[in-house]
């Protein structure tokens, strides 16, 4: 299927669609960025650094940290207090063969 819309409407069609993620994963404080990487290969550490990549590529300056907070919502390491667990042997384990795989 080819895109039916002009640039303008894919773009912000995009944007609300990544924004409707970003607050989706604000909800879900009760998935771990573990469970994320290894049923999706993805987690929100990683929508971060593509979100600061993007920046970059526009030529616009954004560490990690502030990029963390745009896609957590609050600093990481005061998310990483509340909500983050110990991931348990078997999710370690599953990173462990998905990484090598």
């Amino acid at each position: 299927m080819t895109n039916q819309f002009d640039d303008q409407t894919t773009l912000e069609l995009e944007a609300a669609a990544f924004r409707a993620l970003r607050d989706h994963l604000r909800t879900r404080t009760d998935v771990q960025n573990i469970d994320l990487m290894n049923l999706a290969g993805f987690c929100r550490n990683c929508l971060s650094r593509w979100y600061a990549e993007a920046a970059s590529e526009k030529g616009i300056e954004l560490d990690k940290d502030a990029a963390r907070e745009i896609v957590y919502g609050m600093p990481f390491n005061e998310w990483k207090q509340k909500y983050q667990t110990e991931a348990t042997s078997e999710q370690q384990a599953k990173f462990a063969k998905a990484k090598h795989s």
